[in-house]
This record gives C-alpha cells, sequence and structure tokens, in this order.
C-alpha cells in the first residue's frame, strides 16, 4: 500500500515540476483515454468474479446507504458552518 502511494505523490510531484512542459499537455488526452481503459478492466474482472456478482444486491444496499449518510452529513455540517459563521446577525 505504501508503494502505491509512493508512486502516486512522485507522479504528483512530477507533474508539479514539468506543468510548464507542452510534452506533458499532450498527454492529457492519453491520460483520459488511459483511465477509462483501466476503468473497463476493472469492470470485466468484477463481472468475472461470480462472488461479488451473487453479493452485488447486498453491495449495492451498503453503497446506497453510505452516499446517502455521507451526503446527509456533509448538507448537516455545511448547514453548521453557515449558521455559526456566515449568517448575518441582525
Amino acid at each position: 500500500m505504501f508503494v502505491v502511494i509512493g508512486i502516486m505523490f512522485s507522479g504528483i510531484a512530477f507533474g508539479y515540476l514539468f506543468r510548464k512542459k507542452t510534452i506533458l499537455q499532450r498527454f492529457s488526452n492519453l491520460i483520459g483515454w488511459t483511465v477509462y481503459l483501466l476503468l473497463f478492466s476493472l469492470g470485466i474482472s468484477v463481472g468475472n468474479n461470480r462472488e461479488i456478482i451473487c453479493n452485488l444486491p447486498a453491495l449495492g444496499g451498503q453503497a446506497l446507504w453510505l452516499a446517502f449518510a455521507g451526503t446527509l452529513g456533509s448538507v448537516w455540517g455545511a448547514w453548521i458552518v453557515y449558521r455559526n459563521f456566515f449568517k448575518n446577525k441582525s
């Protein structure tokens, strides 16, 4: 796991150092298509895994609940911050 995080941060540093170079700007389209290809490959891998497919309804329910709870918590937190720091007190 540390290797993956290290590679990611080294890529961020590389991109930051060479952000003005035109060669990196030309790669943006290629990088987008590479990400699409990786997501497609991940979908094929998940589709071939019988255990994931059989448990998809339960996994989908958990994902829906987590998304709803996360959104609700974010809205609630933003409302508290707005009420305490940004609302005009008359």
